[in-house]
């Protein structure tokens, strides 16, 4: 039996569209034709009209209609439904004929024309008889139609070709063939303005509306005793029409009665076939319209019931394959359902996709393939039935799902059994000669590619292993090879061991098929390890034959192996052993689990250059007998090494399976063997690490074949990890073995391991006095002693800031062994390689280092001193370089602390200075050192236009004062800024130079200098100054003589309001109020006598100034330049005068 015969119809999955024939059109050699029919039928977009259109000649015979039953009373069916039937509707009998016809409103042989048109819908009915096929008629014009109504002619005319026709008026349409032809199919010119398209569609929705009618009229007749397939054949058409019409909520809602009517029916052996394939297809429609809703859980709900009902409708015995391959295809027609739904833009989840009904569709051929195997495997002497009992007169079934030598017979009793078990003998023969492998291989890549889409990881390797199998049996060796070979991978690193066996187990059968050498090795060579759950008799039969392989012989054949292919095969492996070719094969171990288990282990994760590096190799058999191995060596990442560690053993190709257990490589199952290697590491490899990047055990010889064992780093394999993991959690006490054993679980992996220096025996000491000083020349006393038996030679130092810090630091940090020089931006932070004459065993080194630090902050600094020295190691002279280094934290910090202030004559704190007259700078050191602090000189520097008493170069100098922490050293100066020095945007009047350094520096230390830029002074000018002349003190009762000097500074003429205010403490004699003027550039003079009248510190009469001319200008601004009080002494103590003087 074909596999095709479980395919649904094509016209079953395909959408159903209005079926309309055009007729009247010469598509071949007429060019408007060609183009009426292109703009029909080219460019289908989704928003036109679902309308599938077909030309026809006019006088094309169409399929009978029947006679119709007037009574159902004595009409029996023969099925269901006819093959023939959707199809017939969906393209043989149109819903409406379409007769084109070339023809003008002002034709002048108009009466032939209409009269041709006329017979030409006739004929059309004629060939339509019996059925409620439309028929139109659309007139081919040259002109473009006038609006309705504005021409009378056409009006008349087209009456009068309907009543011709026998057409009414919505079924005459004109089609002007002009440049814009597409335009006017869609835009016909009848009343409503509808597209042509659409109008056409109207009548074919007439048409399937008028049979819908027809078939539920039918339905009166019927009875349920005899017309049970009726009822379920009536309720299918009305639901192909209303799909047809493309009203498809009724059409679910009718495909579900129909679908209840088809359980509804009595099922028998006989008739079981038919009822299935007709829920089947109505199950795929009423699923297929669910999705389209947008309803897809109602899909889904529909197909779960429709397999509860169906899958115990098995039907004969002896065909139960046919009932598995029917399940099979309706999982996977739902499946394709599913999917196309999921491209139209339905979402599915990881739950719930696709991939789920494609492998169980996969299942049910499985099942198939398994029940074909056992009702089907017929001895070839059994011949085919003859007459053939699967062929049909017509090539076709009448009816869907019946049997083709008993088409018709619905009786439940087998009125020729010889005719049904030829029957059922031709279907079993037809069945054994399907490839069910190909099926299940193509339902399973659906299945995987959904699965792989929807991120389902398992699942996919699941059924891939089942695809492998497949191919297995298919004796598609290499595919089957290529497939359980990539999912082998997943399963060994989630550790399903006894699924990996059985995968491992079929690749080596197909490995052994195709005679593939390093397939087959590797496999076995997995087999015998420990996560292989064969039993010790497999395992050892794999162990012999691996063997075999290894001598260059033939190994037997695998178990359950396909006879015809175990011969083939043992020719491939003679071939193998009589060519001469690569006999070396290298197995990468460490993706998967060998048979033997490796472990490397440097025994210390350093070494020091003037020591042997030592490690061990550890070695565990995992296979039912001793094996004896030729070689092992190690690889290193520097490969001088691999000289030093390797082990051989020579023997008999015979003896690999060795079973006295003895030999340096013989390897015990279940015992641990441990290899010890020593080298003496180069001195070039010192700061270096050492890493062991492979260990190769080799098995075999290599005159037959041997086999390279490699494992990456320091051994290990897939399982390794996870089991080391399980050894650390686990609390159970492990018994003591005897000897030198040791458990392989507490055995770990050190793969690496780094190449120290030889320790240095010099002492190096750092001594200095923290912290540092900004910019000072710091000492750091570095001492050097050599404490080795020999002579040390080529003795370096570097010192300097340690590498690796903030590079503003590199660029703020001086170092030099020259202490009587200041440092400059030339000298280097780090001091390198700098040589020093070699030391005598016992002797010792002084020597300053002098670092300037330009910020404040910490700062790491490095001594590192390096030196060679002659050694013995194993025998072996080598030369080492040893060296010590030492690095200090050093704080810096500022050595004082300054402080400037500008301050007027009277000691008041000035934001402003006004020009030419005179305020105090004040310039303060307060020291910030722990330790004292030697201030040799001290200069200021004024601009040149700006006044400053004492003298920078006499006066201004310190020499010798000595601050201790916290003690304070001021400089005052007075200074005066000419009215040449106003601007508004401030004046940088110069800096102080401070020469210090530390009290305890030598005198080889140079001072320090440390420049203070003195703060931006604000000058301002003045209109007017004022000047008061005044006794230091006065007496009570005595005259006190007091001249004030009033300057205009501008270039006009000042009006001056001037008022004396009097004081409780003072009378006056003088102007009280005056008002004067004075010239640009004059000065004024007042003179007044005060007469003080209390003793003590008293209040002075208060001098109130307006200008007028500059009113912005108040009194109080200029009072501040005048003295406000005085001291006044008392009257007659003459004695104390002299020391209040002398004070």
């Amino acid at each position: 039996m074909s596999p095709t015969q479980w395919d649904f119809p094509v016209e079953l999955c395909c959408r159903p569209m209005a079926f309309v024939t055009l007729t009247g059109l010469d598509v071949t050699y007429n060019a408007i034709h060609r183009a009426i029919w292109d703009a029909f039928c080219a460019n289908r977009r989704a928003d036109r009209v679902p309308i599938s259109f077909k030309v026809l000649p006019g006088d094309h015979e169409y399929p009978k209609c029947r006679t119709k039953r007037t009574s159902y009373e004595w009409y029996i069916p023969k099925g269901i439904l006819k093959t023939g039937w959707m199809n017939k509707h969906l393209n043989l009998v149109p819903a409406l004929v379409v007769v084109f016809y070339e023809l003008d409103w002002d034709e002048g042989q108009w009466k032939e024309k209409q009269s041709e048109c006329a017979t030409r819908v006739e004929i059309v009915r004629q060939s339509l008889q019996g059925r409620n096929t439309k028929v139109a008629v659309v007139l081919i014009q040259k002109k473009t139609p006038l609006p309705p109504g504005e021409d009378m002619i056409a009006s008349e005319r087209a009456a009068a070709l309907c009543n011709a026709c026998d057409l009414s008026g919505k079924s005459l349409f004109v089609l002007p063939h002009t440049d814009h032809l597409v335009g006017y199919i869609i835009r016909c010119s009848d009343q409503q303005r509808i597209r042509l398209e659409n109008a056409f569609y109207e009548h074919a929705q007439t048409y399937y509306y008028t049979e819908i009618r027809r078939v539920k009229s039918h339905k009166e007749f019927l009875n349920k005793t005899t017309h049970q397939l009726l009822f379920v054949r009536h309720q299918f058409k009305i639901a192909f029409f209303s799909e047809l019409k493309q009203d498809t909520q009724n059409s679910l809602k009718n495909y579900r009665t129909a679908y209840n009517l088809v359980h509804e029916l009595r099922s028998h052996e006989t008739n079981m076939l038919e009822i299935k394939t007709m829920a089947g297809f109505i199950n795929y429609k009423i699923c297929r319209l669910c999705f389209q809703h947008n309803t897809p859980l109602d899909a889904i709900a529909q197909f779960r019931k429709h397999i509860d009902l169906c899958k115990k409708k098995i039907g004969s015995a002896e065909l139960s394959f046919e009932h598995a391959a029917w399940m099979s295809k309706q999982f996977q027609a739902f499946g394709d359902l599913f999917d196309d739904a999921i491209k139209m833009g339905l979402t599915a989840i990881q739950t719930q996709n696709p991939g789920f009904y494609y492998q169980q569709a996969a299942y049910y051929a499985q099942e198939r393939k398994q029940l074909a195997g056992v009702l089907c495997n017929h001895d070839p002497a059994v011949p085919y039935p003859s007459p053939d009992p699967l062929e049909t007169p017509n090539g076709v079934l009448d009816f869907y799902g019946q049997r083709a030598w008993r088409q018709g017979i619905l009786s439940f009793d087998l009125a020729d059994l010889e005719k049904e078990k030829a029957g059922i003998l031709a279907l079993q023969q037809k069945e054994g000669e399907v490839v069910h492998s190909e099926l299940i291989i193509s339902l399973l890549s659906s299945a995987v590619a959904q699965f792989k889409k929807y991120k389902c990881p398992r699942m996919k390797s699941h059924l891939m292993v089942q695809m492998g199998e497949e191919y297995y049996y298919a004796k598609d060796y290499s595919k089957a090879l290529k497939l359980l070979d990539y999912v082998m991978c997943d399963y060994r690193t989630e550790r399903w061991w006894t699924l990996h066996t059985s995968i491992l187990t079929t690749a080596l059968k197909c490995a052994y098929l195709m005679a593939q050498l390093k397939d087959y090795i590797t496999y076995s060579l997995e087999l015998l390890g420990r996560a292989s759950t064969l039993k010790e008799d497999q395992k050892s039969r794999i162990e012999k034959n691996l063997i075999k392989v290894l001598m260059n012989e033939s190994p037997e054949a695998e178990p359950d192996c396909d006879v015809s292919m175990v011969k083939a095969a043992q020719r491939l492996w003679t071939d193998r052993v009589s060519l001469a070719g690569s006999n070396l094969f290298t197995v990468e171990v460490q993706d998967f689990v060998p048979f033997v288990q490796c472990k490397a282990k440097f025994m210390s994760p350093s070494f020091h250059v003037d020591t042997p590096v030592e490690f061990y190799v550890y070695l565990k058999a995992d296979c039912p007998h001793p094996v004896r191995f030729s070689k092992l060596c190690v690889g290193f990442s520097n490969q001088e090494y691999n000289q030093f560690c390797v082990v051989e053993e020579q023997y008999q190709t015979s003896d690999v399976l060795e079973h006295s257990a003895q030999g340096t490589m013989c390897l015990v199952p279940g015992k641990t063997r441990k290899f010890t290697f020593k080298f003496v590491a180069k001195t070039e490899d010192v700061g270096k690490k050492i890493e062991i990047t492979s260990v190769d055990l080799i098995l075999g010889s290599e005159t037959t074949r041997c086999v390279i064992l490699n494992w990456r780093g320091g051994g290990g394999d897939a399982a390794s990890g996870h089991e080391a993991v399980q050894a650390a959690r686990s609390f159970r006490r492990r018994p003591k073995l005897p000897g030198n054993d040791v458990h392989w679980d507490s055995i770990m992996i050190q793969a690496s391991t780094m190449i120290i220096s030889r320790v240095p025996k010099i002492s190096v000491q750092l001594r200095h006095e923290p912290p540092a000083l900004c910019n000072e020349m710091y000492r750091l006393m570095i001492s050097i002693q050599s404490q080795e038996d020999t002579v040390i030679r080529d003795v370096k130092l570097t010192a300097g800031l340690k590498p690796g810090q903030d590079a503003n630091l590199t660029q703020k940090t001086l170092v030099t062994l020259h202490g009587g020089e200041v440092c400059d931006d030339s000298t280097p932070a780090l001091l390198t390689d700098i040589p020093i004459k070699g030391l005598q065993p016992g002797e010792k080194l002084d020597m300053p280092l002098f670092i300037r630090c330009g910020t404040v902050g910490p700062r790491v600094f490095l001594v590192y001193v390096s030196y060679l020295i002659d050694t013995s190691v194993e025998g072996k002279e080598i030369v080492c370089k040893c060296h010590r280094d030492e690095t200090v934290s050093i704080e810096t910090m500022y050595p004082f602390i300054v402080n400037v202030e500008f301050n007027s004559m009277k000691l008041e704190r000035l934001d402003h200075i006004y020009a030419d007259v005179p305020f105090l700078l004040l310039v303060e050191f307060r020291s910030a050192s722990p330790w004292p602090l030697s201030l040799e000189s001290g200069k200021l520097q004024m601009l040149p236009s700006i006044y400053c008493l004492p003298k920078d170069e006499s006066e201004g100098n310190r020499l010798g004062v000595v601050l201790k922490t916290t003690e304070a050293l001021g400089d005052i100066f007075c200074v005066r800024c000419p009215q040449s020095t106003v601007n508004p945007n401030g004046l940088a009047p110069g800096s102080y130079t401070l020469s210090w350094k530390r009290s305890s520096a030598g005198e080889d230390v140079p001072a320090v200098t440390s420049v203070i830029s003195l703060p931006h002074l604000m000058v301002e000018g003045l209109p007017l100054h004022i000047r008061a002349a005044l006794p230091p003190f006065g007496r009570v009762r005595e005259p006190l003589p007091v001249r004030y000097c009033l300057e205009n500074k501008t270039n006009l003429v000042q009006d001056l309001e001037i008022s004396m205010e009097p004081s409780d403490a003072f009378m006056f004699s003088g102007l009280k109020q005056i008002r004067l003027q004075i010239l640009p550039g004059a000065v004024h003079k007042m003179l007044y006598n005060y007469y003080p009248l209390m003793a003590g510190y008293q209040l002075l009469p208060s001098l109130n100034i307006n200008l007028l001319r500059i009113p912005d200008y108040t009194s109080d601004l200029l009072k501040r330049f005048l003295p406000t009080h005085i001291f006044v002494k008392p009257q007659g103590r003459q004695g104390g005068e002299d020391s209040i003087d002398a004070a």
